[in-house]
């Protein structure tokens, strides 16, 4: 192959009156142009052929062949009842609200369609999410939603009483879908929401709204986040009702300082438009973050007092500390290597500190602390061990309980029975690529049961608020996810929920070979997992081009014993054209394998993690002597599109090609908490910033790369692989370069956009990795 070969010359001209804009800029190449007649026909002629067993691109991606029905979203009622689940309703336009009990499957309409019906409108609500009162007796409606940020967490509520039938909007006056995160007071008397940065409370019984803050603006923000904090800390809800009902405790951040963004919509309207947003990038100025305590009746906020620079600490959780006059605060430093818990006193401010989590690299702060012995104790989750474990804390002295102990990590706490004295979560102690169901005694007596029976996979778990009973999905790489309703702890099948046969026979039919899991070793003796496809029409004594799928950074796990969905179904039919697949997951990534597994890329992204990856390819090609070493690639998308360009540029012998999706090229181009986590501050960490950052090797470039990014990127910005495709242009690199117009980081919105994404990718592949044995 010819690697660093132009293929400018294939381009047409271009037709009379077409501009290439600066932010729409596509590199059309041969290989990411619209379909020729020749490419047309060559799809067509695929389409038509399918042999048994035979997939398509059409299949995967513009059918519902292989379509996956997954259970109404179910929620455990607090009486032990039973759950509640949505359903289409058999009266009007709109879907009741529906509760089942787990064990008979006897079904009752708490909520129909017709009760949240407005008067005059000829469809109910379109419920989007609901709550109920502590009592029962009311419902909270969520409707007409928007997006913000990442979720929908804008929109419309409504309240149905269910006593007396009346159903109201709430917020008065407010415009059309701004309300966000309402919730009943614990007396169901009062509910409470954001609207535009303020927080509003609304009596449910004359429906008159307090406004219990009113500095809210375009910089000053109550109840609620910023685009970073609610990306990397996921924090979306920023206030919480005291137990008692008598207070409300909220963040309020300052924004001012924090640079803008500006990204530019070409495509909706006439003239382009601007979205503009504080997003502070590496070393940039943070919001400044607060969390004060305000009567519900109205009055002065005390600010709790919590030491340091509120723009170099991150308030990342914050509860009410099992009673009604003190918080729980967790607190990381900038860099993120400690984490501070406090007690606040409501009534002063004054914070006493608990307990912190100290490391070298990056501390981890904990989600869903639960508070035992009436406030007196709460659980945490420490890697203090080397391994992620559940601990119980005092409250008022800090001393620490050890309740699961081993090699191994616990992955997520699901419940807490402490009426039994049980806490119930996921791990999978004897391999990282599975999870399972487990509990253990609350009291610290080393008591651990399994509970998911011997059934290899990939376990997931509902469970119910009295522990009695759980909604149980499972799959592996082989089977796509099955849904049952099973009683605990005996794990026994009530009924199945959800089959999925018809998938699963598609999936049955395919002609391929078995899917293998093996380990590789690294240069430094550290083991890595791995998984290969081989091709349909395999021979050992032939020799085959393999395709590397790569993610490779902390947020992501690529090698399970999972159903991998339409990345399953797309490997598979690239092993019936002659491929081998694999994927290798290198030190970093979630993978369960303790502390030091995680920690040992701390400023090192990029340098470490693909020389794992460029380590396993050497350690596979002399174990198996098929894998044709000259036609080698790779491909990921986010972090995974980041590896991809440094296995390029670091491993030019290695890679023959590449394909990025979304990645990102300068770490500096990121915003500070997740890359600071990772990477340290500035300007002390510069000198790793520029050795791990892609593109300050992109001059090694010799393989085929295709770059593809979305201009509405508000994630990882089209910013980054711009100044790539400049550094490039630099070094005279020829590329490929496709542009989504106005895609997010998913890039998957608009018509068609799924489709033409993968037939370009595979199309590339074709060209640049000739498929088959030689």
């Amino acid at each position: 192959m010819n690697r660093n070969a132009s293929r400018l010359s294939a381009l047409k001209p271009l037709a009379r009156g077409f501009t290439v804009a600066s932010f729409a800029t596509l590199l059309t190449l041969s290989g990411c142009s619209t379909l020729t007649s020749d490419k047309a026909a060559q799809n067509q002629a695929e389409s038509s052929q399918q042999a048994e067993g035979q997939l398509t691109l059409q299949d995967i991606f513009a059918s519902d062949k292989f379509s996956i029905d997954r259970p109404a979203p179910t929620r455990w009622l607090e009486d032990g009842s039973g759950y509640t689940t949505l359903e289409s309703s058999e009266q009007v336009k709109g879907r009741d609200i529906v509760r089942y009990h787990p064990e008979t499957n006897a079904r009752d309409i708490m909520v129909s369609a017709q009760a949240l019906t407005p008067e005059g409108w000829d469809h109910a609500l379109e419920i989007a999410d609901y709550q109920w009162s502590n009592d029962g007796n009311k419902v909270l409606i969520f409707t007409n939603t928007k997006r913000s940020w990442r979720t929908h967490t804008l929109g419309d509520y409504w309240v149905l009483n269910r006593t007396t039938g009346e159903l109201r909007q709430l917020g008065g006056d407010a415009p059309e879908s701004t309300l966000q995160f309402a919730k009943f007071n614990p007396q169901g008397t009062k509910v409470a929401y954001v609207m535009q940065n303020n927080i509003y409370v609304q009596d449910l019984g004359t429906f008159t709204i307090q406004a219990l803050t009113n500095d809210g603006n375009d910089t000053i923000v109550n109840g609620t986040f910023d685009w970073v904090n609610e990306e990397e800390f996921f924090l979306r809800d920023g206030f919480r009702w005291s137990p008692d009902g008598e207070h409300i405790a909220y963040w309020q951040l300052d924004t001012e300082g924090t640079p803008t963004f500006t990204m530019i919509n070409n495509t909706d309207s006439l003239y382009p438009t601007l979205k503009q947003f504080p997003y502070p990038k590496v070393g940039e100025t943070n919001a400044a973050m607060r969390i004060g305590v305000m009567p519900v009746d109205g009055g002065n906020t005390t600010w709790m007092q919590l030491p340091g620079d509120p723009r170099m600490h991150y308030l990342v959780r914050m509860d009410w500390a099992g009673n009604s006059s003190q918080l729980l605060i967790q607190q990381l430093t900038r860099k993120q290597d400690v984490n501070r818990v406090y007690l606040s006193d409501i009534n002063n401010g004054r914070s006493q500190k608990l307990l912190s989590e100290t490391t070298d690299s990056w501390a981890e702060y904990v989600d869903d602390v639960k508070f035992l012995d009436n406030g007196q104790s709460f659980t945490w989750l420490s890697e203090r061990s080397g391994y992620r474990h559940i601990y119980r804390v005092e409250r008022d002295t800090g001393k620490m309980t050890t309740i699961t102990r081993g090699n191994w990590d616990v992955v997520e706490v699901l419940r807490i029975n402490e009426s039994d004295g049980w806490v119930y979560f996921i791990a999978s102690p004897e391999t990282p690529l599975e999870r399972y169901l487990f509990r253990a005694k609350l009291d610290g007596s080393n008591v651990l049961e399994r509970l998911t029976p011997a059934q290899p996979g990939t376990h997931s778990y509902s469970v119910s608020q009295d522990a009695k009973y759980a909604e149980h999905t499972y799959s592996d790489v082989n089977h796509v996810p099955v849904t049952e309703m099973v009683s605990l702890p005996d794990h026994k099948v009530i009924r199945t929920v959800v089959a999925n046969e018809k998938a699963q026979q598609a999936v049955d039919a395919l002609n391929h070979k078995p899917l293998e899991f093996f380990r590789v070793t690294a240069r430094d003796g550290l083991e890595l997992d791995g998984y290969i496809m081989r091709p349909t029409d395999f021979d050992p004594n032939k020799k085959y081009p393999i395709l590397f799928y790569v993610y490779g950074e902390p947020w992501g796990q690529t090698v399970a014993n999972r159903w991998g969905g339409w990345l399953s179904l797309w490997n598979t039919m690239l092993t019936q054209q002659g491929y081998i697949v694999a994927s290798i997951d290198n030190r970093g990534t979630k993978s369960p394998r303790g502390f030091d597994w995680r920690r040992s890329i701390y400023k090192n992204l990029g340098v470490v993690t693909v020389r794992d990856q460029y380590d396993a390819l050497q350690e596979m090609a002399k174990r198996w002597d098929y894998i044709d070493t000259d036609r080698v690639g790779i491909w990921g998308h986010s972090g995974g599109g980041s590896q991809t360009l440094n296995a390029l540029f670091r491993y030019p012998e290695a890679y023959d090609m590449g394909m990025a999706l979304a990645p990102v090229p300068d770490l500096t181009l990121y915003d500070t908490i997740y890359q600071e986590r990772y990477s340290g501050l500035l300007p002390e960490s510069a000198e790793r910033y520029k050795e791990t950052s892609a593109i300050t090797h992109a001059e090694n470039l010799e393989g085929d790369l295709l770059l593809v990014h979305g201009t509405g990127d508000d994630n990882v910005h089209f910013q980054g692989s711009e100044r790539l495709v400049n550094e490039l242009i630099k070094y005279n690199k020829q590329f490929e370069f496709f542009a989504y117009p106005n895609r997010s980081h998913g890039i998957y919105e608009g018509e068609g956009t799924t489709l033409h994404l993968r037939t370009m990718m595979t199309e590339f592949l074709k060209e640049n990795l000739p498929a088959g044995a030689r």
